[in-house]
Parts: structure tokens; C-alpha cells; sequence
């Protein structure tokens, strides 16, 4: 007993939080999420920039469909970074013909192009000099003819969808990072403003705080991007901006009560400045419920996001995000084809589920009364 209660309230609040199996589980998951937006091109099938390599004679096929592939290299060298290959995808200018057979003549590699159903493909002659100099038959077919696997199949632009989905991983955790800073930068600030001085300044910050709360979300989100433009920081900014009101109602109530504590009441009489006060020694002391909203707050934002991207004015084509993928594949639902929209759904479920139990499993380990 007197070694629990030696133990920091830190301490304490994260024994909690390991004994909640399915906040473990929760962070686990987000953890293994994260390392796959960081690192998503090195780990897709497809590392060109936002995994947009199209072959449109493939599209919509189902999962691990394999198809013979024949890269026919640029001889425009590219002086891209390695680093700038590993996070912003591979400038690929090289082109790639899904083909059903190919056989040497001479000079030229005769292939018959991938088509589908009865229809018999035209075949085309490629002569060696596509190809790097000095390279026999052997070489070309080790190098540049594969069979390629595409483990959940194509969209209907013939893209892998694996690597799509990846890759759309960073879309939402970037929305979510950014958003939950931006509504984090001011919630907190307007809010402890509000809070500590009270007054005047209290009433025109809660005045703002219940106009922007009175304006349905989405319709605040779209007028934003209809006024910054349509884009993929815009919709960053947008959200942002719509998720500070509950922060900052947050943080003034938690300020209001903190403010009467006898250490506050010391510290002015000891002349520390307010900025000292605020920063130092009430808000250290108010952001436990914030640390539980902003775990919602990420949650919400990609929701947001991926309705925004479903309606046409979150992230632009050809950037790969799971709202804007259900949006091209809706209609497969009842095609037989329903993966090419659920697959990205489930995406978008499993990582706002998980933020909403971390949030609840942060709640029951931050909770005093424990």
C-alpha cells in the first residue's frame, strides 16, 4: 500500500491504462498504422508516386489475380533522392504492358497485350532498342518480364489496390495530426485565455466559441475548402478549424476550477506574471480531459475527411485516399465487386475505432477518482 501510494499520479495513470486489453491493443495497432504511413513506399507493391501506375486493360480484377508484366524502361534518367523515393514515391516514367504471351523475333520482342474475355489482343513488335544497350534475350526476360500478383486485385483504373490502400493510410493520419494540432493551438489557448481572466474577454471568447458551435460541422468543413480552393492542405486547415469550439469549452472549465486552487492563489502572491501562471501551473493541471478529446478529435478528422474526399472536395486525384476510393467503387457494391469499396471502408472503421478505445481507455486511466 505504501508503495502504490509513492508511486507518481504518471505512474499510476499508465498501470491503469496497460490493464485495459483493448486500449493495449488499440495503441499496438496505431503504433503498427503509423510505421506504415511513414514507410508506405517502401513497403507497396506500387512505389510510383501515390501508387498511380494504371494499366487499364486490368482493371477491377479480384484478388491475387497474376498477370505477366513487361517494363519497358524510360532513357530519361531520373535525379530524384533516395530519401524523397522513400517518402513521396518513386517518380516512375517507365511504361508497363500487362501481357498474355511474348516471343522473340529477330531484333524485336513480339508480345500479344493482355485482354479480357474472348477478344484476342493485337500483337506488337518492340524492337531491342527500347531497352538498354548490349542486352541479349535472356537479360530482358529476367529484368523486365515478371509476374506480377496483385494480392487485392485492381481498381477500376487497373491500380493496385494493396498499394493503394497503403499509401491512403497517410492521408488519414496526416488530416488527423494536423487537425488535432491546429484545434489543440487554439482550443487551448482561447480557452485558458477565457477561463483565467474571465470578464469581458471570457464573454467574446464564449460569444465566437457558440457562433462556430451552432454552424453544423460538415457545412463549416466544405465552406472553408470552397474558400481556400480544393486541395489537399486546405481540407487540413478546414478541419482544423472546426474542432477547436469543444477544446477550448474544455479547457475554460477546467481552468475556471484550477484557478481556485492554493497554489494559483501563491503564485500571484509570489508576483509570478500570468503567463507563468497560465502556462506553469494550471494548465499542466487541466489537460487531462484534453488528451481525451484530442484522441476523439483524430478520430472525427479522419471522418471528416473521408467525407469530404467521398463528396469531391477532400484530396484530389490522383492522390490515394479511402474516402475518395469508396467514392469511385460505390456503385461495384452491386456489381459483385463490393471489396473495391469495403476494403478501404474497413481501413477507415478499424483506425477510427481504435482512436475512439484508446480515448475511452485514457479516460478510465487519467480519471482522479481511480
Amino acid at each position: 500500500m505504501q508503495e502504490q501510494k509513492s508511486k507518481s499520479l504518471s505512474a499510476l495513470a499508465l498501470q491503469r491504462f496497460k490493464k485495459n486489453l483493448w486500449g493495449v491493443l488499440s495503441f499496438w495497432f496505431i503504433t503498427f498504422c503509423g510505421f506504415i504511413a511513414v514507410f508506405a513506399y517502401i513497403l507497396a507493391p506500387d512505389n510510383s508516386q501515390n501508387a498511380n501506375q494504371m494499366h487499364l486493360s486490368i482493371h477491377s480484377k479480384s484478388p491475387g489475380f497474376t498477370v505477366k508484366m513487361l517494363t519497358i524502361p524510360s532513357k530519361t534518367k531520373s535525379d530524384q533522392a533516395l530519401l524523397s523515393k522513400i517518402f513521396f514515391g518513386k517518380k516512375d516514367m517507365n511504361v508497363e504492358i500487362p501481357i498474355e504471351n511474348y516471343n522473340f523475333k529477330g531484333s524485336s520482342l513480339e508480345i500479344t497485350p493482355y485482354t479480357e474475355g474472348e477478344f484476342i489482343g493485337v500483337s506488337k513488335n518492340i524492337a531491342f532498342t527500347s531497352f538498354p544497350e548490349n542486352i541479349n534475350k535472356a537479360e530482358i526476360e529476367e529484368k523486365y518480364i515478371e509476374n506480377r500478383t496483385f494480392i487485392l486485385g485492381t481498381d477500376k483504373y487497373g491500380r493496385d489496390l494493396l498499394s493503394r490502400t497503403i499509401v491512403g493510410i497517410r492521408i488519414s493520419f496526416s488530416i488527423g495530426f494536423v487537425a488535432v494540432l491546429i484545434s489543440l493551438l487554439l482550443g487551448v489557448f482561447l480557452g485558458s485565455i477565457a477561463g483565467y481572466f474571465g470578464g469581458k474577454i471570457d464573454a467574446c471568447i464564449m460569444w465566437l466559441i457558440n457562433v462556430a458551435w451552432s454552424i453544423p460541422t460538415l457545412l463549416l468543413v466544405i465552406a472553408i475548402t470552397l474558400a481556400l480552393g480544393k486541395g489537399f492542405w486546405q481540407v487540413f486547415i478546414a478541419v482544423g478549424l472546426t474542432m477547436w469550439v469543444e477544446v477550448a469549452r474544455v479547457v475554460r472549465g477546467q481552468v475556471l476550477s484550477v484557478k481556485e486552487q492554493q497554489y494559483v492563489t501563491a503564485a500571484r502572491a509570489l508576483g509570478y506574471n500570468h503567463y507563468r501562471i497560465i502556462s506553469k501551473h494550471i494548465l499542466p493541471n487541466s489537460l487531462a480531459p484534453v488528451i481525451v478529446i484530442s484522441a476523439a478529435n483524430f478520430a472525427g478528422a479522419i471522418l471528416i475527411e473521408s467525407g469530404l474526399s467521398f463528396l469531391g472536395i477532400g484530396a484530389q486525384p490522383p492522390m490515394a485516399s479511402w474516402g475518395a476510393m469508396i467514392k469511385d467503387h460505390y456503385s461495384y457494391i452491386i456489381l459483385g465487386k463490393a471489396y473495391l469499396a469495403i476494403i478501404p471502408g474497413l481501413g477507415i472503421m478499424s483506425l477510427v475505432m481504435s482512436f475512439m478505445l484508446i480515448g475511452n481507455a485514457l479516460r478510465d486511466a487519467l480519471d482522479v477518482k481511480a
